[in-house]
């Protein structure tokens, strides 16, 4: 099992369905209008409630890949 996948087990249900929700979305749509592009990383985060996922994408394989899920308060430690 993943890290993110770890992550979403722990939330509560309904934070845990947005967050899925918004995983399936990324995969039609990896820069959905309000994504951020990471200063120090290659990696992206997009806001669900106050959680972020963040996530890098790999345009040659058309791949994204989740890293984490975490509170906003943590998102970036």
């Amino acid at each position: 099992m993943s890290g993110a996948e770890r992550d979403i087990r722990n939330l509560d249900w309904q934070i845990a369905d947005a967050v899925n929700a918004k995983i399936a979305e990324l995969s039609q749509d990896p820069r959905p209008h309000g994504c951020k592009k990471l200063v120090d990383a290659d990696a992206w985060r997009v806001r669900v409630r106050d959680y972020r996922v963040l996530y890098y994408i790999d345009d040659r394989r058309r791949e994204v890949r989740i890293a984490a899920v975490r509170h906003r308060s943590h998102a970036y430690d």
